[in-house]
């Protein structure tokens, strides 16, 4: 008898057995890949040989390689996908345990610097098969139209080479593979079809934000998330768990570990895990294929064509690391903008104490959202806009772990002051913005001298705010501020110094002189080499930009097969 989720003990070798750890040895190998739905079961995985000459090389499996190498794989390429992180089983290998699941992390060593250095870690990179989507919130939200259009509409930033009625298209298209969960009618933007799965209840914290929204006199709605309210196939809905920023044990978190990557697998695409991309190789103007370090040694894959879709650290990284004689200055860069124009978003927060019981842990971190202020270009009153770009905000859940720390670092509290600071932790609620920083040329990331354990140079991020970000963080802390007070919120205080989410650094653009790649995301200098992740964004918007960097891998997949076409 076979029940869902778990495995036939008689014909499928057993998940556990010695040898099996996925973070030092390679799960997908010998012709078979993990079966992330069913505990201990594996799935068949067609192979390659290196000397084999794949149609593409995709290095990268999160929301831009992995959703793309899926779309490739089932219009008939052969397809390797290669991940410097584990194949994690998240029925097994997660646990609720806040130390343990920083595996899921890219904490390998970086340098940071500039006027604001960047926390670099859980907040906005991910080292695993699947990404940075298998530790994200879930925050499913679409680009207000005229982003797409912001220097010539609005008159800041870049515009995109993209139509956003064209983005529509793709938008539906990931919220029906992904099976979004959210509410009837969404106040902002353009009419869009109903989500697929109704929308999650709210939980206080949430109701927090609600109260204070409509106290402010502005509307506000449950957050469409990436986990399912209701069943799908082996996935069981939310459980309301809380530690999805941790990874999601029982697969309700719609992850490309557990969609797209399932279907490339099925549709012939190899995955390699544990296989770290150190560079690509190029012959007469065009990539040739990648060298990559696994199970102790460097190797070369032959390819027809290579997509980065590394984000927008490893991506800058890798193609920097790729200069030879043909290119001295690194791959796709002939206008000199790779690693350039790094944007990462505002996450400020204000916290309160209340005297009813919050317990935001339960349920997602971010059950309800106002994006009334990437909607309002001018404001009013104390609340009249000084700055170009918007925000989000929504409710948060910490676990009790990550609030320690906070209290430890914003109030500098330790030993007994820290746990009597910590008995009020299920009275403590906050918001929380994701907000839109501008693209300056001086954020970037370049090579430093310092090499990695594969020989490799570290990346060097340099980060400072402009005017008009600082302006932004005042006008979000202050309205944040009187909307928790609305609520019922009192010692409110500020946390000024967050960011999250990384993009920019190989731009997308019309004119190869300003940015590294077309609108297909294909580079202007090596015809078969493509970037496809959120790198290639001239602007960053006031939204998580997981939603947007799917719809982007949708659309070159047709991009490429219509110019596989002509």
């Amino acid at each position: 008898m076979r029940i869902p989720g778990l495995g036939n003990a008689a014909d499928n070798p057993k998940h556990g057995t010695p040898g099996d750890d996925p973070e030092h040895h390679p799960r997908a190998r010998d012709g078979r890949a993990p079966n992330v739905m069913r505990i201990g079961e594996w799935v068949p995985m067609r192979q390659h040989r290196d000397e084999d000459e794949v149609d593409f090389a995709v290095v990268g499996t999160g929301a831009g390689g992995g959703t793309l190498a899926c779309r490739l794989a089932e219009a008939g390429f052969s397809v390797v996908a290669f991940d410097a992180g584990p194949y994690f089983r998240p029925l097994e290998d997660f646990a609720s345990d806040e130390s343990h699941q920083s595996k899921l992390y890219w904490t390998d060593e970086r340098i940071v610097d500039g006027e604001n250095p960047l926390q670099m870690g859980s907040n906005n990179s991910g080292k695993a098969v699947g990404g940075s989507t298998v530790h994200y919130a879930m925050v499913a939200l679409r680009f207000r139209p005229e982003w797409f259009k912001a220097r010539t509409l609005m008159g800041y930033g870049a515009d995109w080479p993209i139509d956003w009625r064209e983005m529509w298209h793709y938008y539906d298209q990931v919220e029906d593979d992904l099976k979004i969960s959210g509410p009837v009618n969404y106040p902002w933007g353009p009419h869009r079809r109903r989500y697929h799965r109704r929308a999650h209840e709210i939980n206080a914290a949430a109701k927090v934000l609600a109260r204070g929204a409509e106290a402010m006199g502005i509307d506000w709605t449950p957050t469409p998330l990436a986990t399912i309210s209701a069943p799908r196939g082996d996935a069981p809905p939310c459980v309301y768990r809380g530690f999805c920023t941790l990874g999601c044990s029982t697969n309700a978190k719609q992850s490309v570990l557990v969609t797209y990557l399932p279907r490339a697998l099925k549709a012939g695409a190899e995955i390699r895990d544990l296989a770290m991309v150190g560079r690509i190789e190029t012959s007469n103007g065009r990539a040739t294929g990648v060298h990559y370090h696994r199970e102790g040694r460097w190797r070369f894959q032959r390819a027809k064509n290579v997509v980065v879709a590394g984000y927008a650290i490893e991506t800058p990284r890798l193609l920097l690391m790729s200069a030879n004689r043909e290119f001295p200055d690194g791959l796709a860069n002939s206008s000199g903008l790779v690693g350039r124009n790094l944007m990462v978003q505002g996450n400020q927060a204000v916290w309160g104490v209340f005297n009813e019981e919050i317990r935001s842990y339960k349920g997602p971190p971010s059950l309800a959202i106002s994006e009334h202020w990437n909607y309002d270009d001018k404001g009013s009153g104390p609340f009249a806009k000084d700055f170009f770009g918007g925000y989000s905000y929504m409710s948060q859940g910490p676990l009790p772990q990550l609030w320690a720390n906070t209290q430890a670092s914003a109030h500098g509290l330790w030993g007994e002051a820290l746990v009597a600071e910590m008995q009020r932790y299920n009275h403590v609620a906050g918001l929380k913005v994701v907000s839109e920083y501008m693209p300056q040329e001086r954020n970037r990331v370049t090579l430093s001298d310092v090499k990695d354990r594969y020989g490799l140079p570290v990346a060097r991020i340099t980060y400072s705010w402009c005017d008009n970000d600082k302006a932004l963080n005042r006008h979000a802390l202050k309205f944040l501020r009187q909307a928790l007070e609305a609520a019922g919120g009192r010692e409110i205080w500020d946390q000024g110094d967050d960011t999250c989410h990384l993009n920019g650094t190989a731009r997308m653009g019309n004119d190869k002189r300003t940015s590294v790649v077309d609108a297909d995301c294909r580079s202007w200098d090596i015809p078969n080499l493509w970037i496809c992740d959120g790198s290639v964004f001239p602007t960053v918007g006031g939204v998580n930009p997981s939603l947007t960097i799917q719809a982007i891998a949708l659309r070159t997949a047709d991009r490429i097969f219509a110019a596989r076409g002509a």
